[in-house]
């Protein structure tokens, strides 16, 4: 049966981190039928929670390295047909693959597991199903891993500000890489209107290539192919987490609305204060539900909140105005 809109996923172990997740099929009368959407956490004891038949499960993995951790979000193309299967495939190979302590390294695993998936759903029926991979790889006493294909994100969010740590694989995106979009242009299709089409996900393969095909491998954005105003965001890096900041990785559902610059704007006095990961994102969810319903647009919303210890948190960046 799906998810409570009230169930939580707490008690995991962070270290410093606090951590709290949660994932459902959506808002108000409208909801979806099925919660196509994963989420994939294992703490530094290997203690391991995913969706399997969109309930939430409980796994111990024997033989995992003390002190790494790892933290994803999966949206499961459901216009593709097996979307809710492709991101449970996804998210169990996740539990199987070995903690990673380089980009290089993750990359080089997440790549094969991407190729090894497409040819295990060739036989399939219909198009090729897909997912959004959103994922940060926690090594002990090193900086964090991102590694992102698709529309789901990661956001960083101070007292202050919000400021996205990802770029969304959307037609947008291309355009802009082509030069035929603007800065603004961009920020405003991109995080201000809700346009559900995605250039590239997990398994799906890439459009950036060749807009006019999908290709099999994935496309990495790099410094090298995006905008200037873009080339502080590639997909595949290490982050360097700020004191006192909140860390926000969500599928789509969560600013999916008429209104996303006006809500998104909200978070930061959502997660203000000292409160518990679990209490923040509470919050955060409750202002969600308080919404009209015709304000969010039906669609799954999977969330990880993490908080990290210290004080005022540097504002360096921020979505425009």
């Amino acid at each position: 049966m799906p998810l409570s809109p009230s169930h939580f996923i707490t008690g995991l172990r962070f270290g410093a981190l606090d951590v709290a997740a949660c994932s459902r099929t959506g808002a108000g009368p409208r909801l979806r039928e099925e919660n196509q959407d994963n989420l994939v956490l294992v703490d530094t004891g290997g203690d391991a929670v995913f969706l399997h038949g969109q309930v939430a499960q409980r796994r111990h993995l024997p033989g995992w390295r003390r002190g790494h951790a790892r933290l994803a979000v999966l949206d499961g193309m459901g216009g593709h047909g097996h979307g809710r299967e492709a991101a449970e495939a996804v998210a169990s190979a996740l539990l199987a693959l070995p903690p990673c302590d380089s980009t290089a390294e993750l990359t080089q695993r997440l790549d094969a597991l991407h190729a090894g998936l497409q040819r295990h759903f060739a036989g399939s029926s219909g198009p090729r199903p897909g997912t959004t991979l959103t994922m940060l790889e926690l090594p002990a006493g090193a900086a964090p891993l991102l590694y992102h294909v698709g529309d789901s994100r990661l956001y960083e969010i101070t007292r202050a500000r919000v400021a996205p740590l990802t770029v969304d694989h959307v037609p947008a995106t291309a355009l802009a890489m082509g030069g035929q979009l603007t800065e603004a242009q961009w920020w405003d299709q991109v995080h201000g209107e809700h346009r559900p089409q995605v250039s590239q996900a997990f398994l799906l393969g890439n459009a950036f290539a060749d807009p006019v095909q999908l290709s099999d491998p994935l496309f990495e954005l790099t410094p090298a192919n995006l905008p200037s105003w873009l080339a502080h965001l590639p997909d595949r890096r290490a982050l360097a987490l700020q004191p006192g900041a909140s860390y926000l990785l969500a599928t789509d559902g969560l600013w999916s609305c008429s209104d996303p610059y006006g809500w998104v704007a909200q978070w930061p006095q959502l997660l203000a204060g000292g409160a518990p990961a679990a209490t923040m994102l509470g919050a955060l969810l409750d202002a969600y539900d308080a919404h009209p319903a015709a304000f969010f647009y039906p669609d799954n919303v999977s969330a990880i909140l993490l908080r990290t210890p210290g004080g005022d948190a540097c504002e360096e960046t921020a979505m425009p105005a």
